[in-house]
């Protein structure tokens, strides 16, 4: 019998090494918990160790995130889909605001958030839950806009998109008025519950292919993954020329499944001893993050819990977002190691680039398919990147020392011991130069973090087509934010929520278009 949701709610699990890092990072992290009664909707969901050993569908989507949710549920209207998801369901009992840094505190291997770490020394998370990244994120609903729709590689332009434009720019949420997330996982209980299957803790190891007569390339026809217990399980696509499989694996989990299928660049494939199915060498290029700075302000009156909502658009591009009442995001920290929680009341002014042109790429450690791949960003590799960021925290200066700014902080407190103390922060693994004369690049290099925004790796046109079929190959989709050369706007997931939407609508149309 299949586990009910209930019974898969995961448990967690707290490092105590867990280190004043996570506090900063976690003040914009914040994990989804939904309620029993919502879970005990999801009847089509079972755990992978109920799976069958073989199995058919129309269509195979890998990956229940932000877009593989919306397209799974889509595509259920009218054919038998399996979802694939390496994770679990959320928490239970964590449904609200806050305690959105617990899946950052969480580093056990059941986490929803799985840690990596780029070359590049910042520390990162990697989505692994139902609903993926809109689980972790601080929540923030903003639609792209019509030049990036137009230019950036997220097709179609659907008309219903805002620009952005300099000056102050205020979103949405997918918070309600009570506090409680909504998550890409929410469109599932719209799904035919006849139409779609959902499978837990399932780990796609490879997509198979195959010759087909008359066709001049390699055809994709099942995927192969593994349940916790290390039993292979097969599905198959059923016969018709249309059914498919879709990766919404993300931008970490889309060309390393691609790669460990054999389809990337052939010296790196051979070096891991992969059998390279299509040379593809840009497979896993083109990988971008958009930096990200902070600086905490201590406040002497009460601050409240507030997500970023609000965002400023500087002329140079550069996103000023706050974030307040961090005892919030402190508190697992603090508990570790008895931080006094005082020190710790204000707030966060971040600093974050928008569309940045410092480029890296994604390649394998190795062919385990549930180790991260080796990923770097390239952050300020860029002079312009690193001009626009120090215009974003000279900004950032003038609102500190501004007179309104003045009941926010304490009497004594100087602009230059604020950026101090906020350097001071390990909020990544590179090292700092301590100096009393710190200049905004230096500042800009030795605190830079993630936003979580990281993309890239499949891009349309170079991985993958304006319909989103991968070069090379037949029956093959990639439908996430690999595919995209810019974040779009302060936070892409309504875009890509939007992207697996769409798609499936359009998905639909073709395959019962005469």
């Amino acid at each position: 019998m299949p586990s009910s949701p209930a019974q898969m709610a995961l448990g967690r699990a707290r490092s105590p090494a867990l280190v004043l890092a996570a506090a900063v990072l976690g003040a914009l992290c914040i994990v989804a918990l939904s309620e029993d009664e919502q879970l005990e909707n999801l009847r089509f969901v079972q755990h992978a160790q109920d799976a069958p050993l073989v199995s058919h569908y129309n269509y195979i989507v890998v990956g229940g995130g932000t877009s593989g949710c919306p397209l799974a549920a889509t595509l259920s209207e009218h054919s038998r889909v399996l979802l694939l998801e390496r994770g679990g369901l959320p928490y239970r009992n964590m449904s609200n605001q806050e305690h959105f840094t617990d899946a950052l505190a969480d580093t056990s291997l059941a986490s929803p958030a799985q840690r990596f770490i780029s070359t590049d020394g910042v520390v990162n998370a990697r989505a692994r839950v139902l609903g993926g990244g809109s689980c972790l994120n601080a929540g923030f609903y903003t639609r792209a806009s019509n030049e990036y729709v137009r230019t950036a590689g997220v097709t179609p332009d659907n008309g219903f998109t805002f620009d952005h434009v300099t000056g102050t720019k205020i979103g949405g949420t997918i918070f309600d008025n009570n506090g409680q997330r909504h998550t890409a996982a929410d469109f599932l209980r719209h799904a035919r519950p006849r139409g779609l299957t959902v499978v837990l803790y399932a780990t796609v190891s490879r997509i198979l292919f195959r010759s087909q007569e008359g066709v001049p390339y390699p055809v994709a026809y099942g995927v192969v993954f593994a349940d916790p217990l290390g039993v292979q399980h097969r599905v198959y696509l059923r016969d018709g020329g249309k059914n498919e499989v879709i990766l919404s694996a993300g931008t970490l989990g889309s060309p390393q499944l691609l790669m460990l299928s054999g389809v990337g660049p052939q010296a790196h494939l051979e070096a891991h001893g992969i059998q390279v199915l299509v040379d593809q060498p840009m497979v896993g290029q083109g990988v971008a993050d958009n930096p990200m700075n902070s600086v905490f302000i201590p406040s002497p009156v009460p601050v409240g819990l507030s997500l970023v909502q609000v965002v400023g658009i500087t002329k140079s591009g550069s996103f000023i977002e706050g974030v307040s009442g961090s005892e919030f995001g402190i508190r697992a920290a603090e508990a570790m190691r008895r931080l006094d929680r005082r020190a710790f009341r204000g707030g966060f002014i971040l600093e974050k680039i928008l569309g940045p042109v410092s480029t890296g790429h994604i390649e394998l450690r190795s062919t385990d398919p549930r180790a991260n791949p080796a990923v770097t960003f390239n952050y300020f590799q860029e002079a312009e990147d690193l001009e626009r960021c120090v215009r974003g925290i000279q900004t950032i200066e003038r609102v500190i020392q501004s007179r309104a700014f003045s009941n926010f902080t304490y009497a004594n407190t100087t602009v230059e011991s604020i950026f101090t103390d906020s350097a001071n922060f390990p909020v990544n693994l590179l090292p700092r130069h301590v100096n009393d004369s710190r200049s905004p690049e230096q500042y800009c290099r030795e605190t830079v973090m993630t936003i979580w925004h990281y993309h890239g790796g499949c891009h349309v046109g170079a991985v993958v087509d304006d319909n989103y079929r991968v070069f090379g190959v037949r029956g093959l989709r990639v439908i996430d934010s690999s595919t995209f050369r810019y974040s779009p706007g302060t936070n892409p997931q309504a875009t890509v929520m939007m992207l697996g939407r769409y798609m499936g609508i359009k998905i639909q149309a073709e395959r019962w278009r005469k």
